[in-house]
């Protein structure tokens, strides 16, 4: 099976809550001395995301 993707619409702000809040999580856990790597891939995966049209779907 396919797996679906998923799109989510941010405008500037939240962009930046959200790579504000994962810098900060990876800091915590660098102060806990564990391992960053899931965190430093969602960051990465959001910093490359491109700006996209789409077309919103209402269920």
């Amino acid at each position: 099976m396919k797996n679906k993707k998923y799109y989510i619409a941010l405008n500037d702000r939240e962009y930046a809550e959200i790579i504000s809040s994962l810098i900060n999580k990876r800091n915590s856990l660098i102060r806990l001395g564990k391992y960053t790597d899931g965190v430093d891939e969602v960051i990465m995966k959001v910093r490359k995301a491109k700006n996209r049209n789409f077309q919103i779907l209402y269920i």
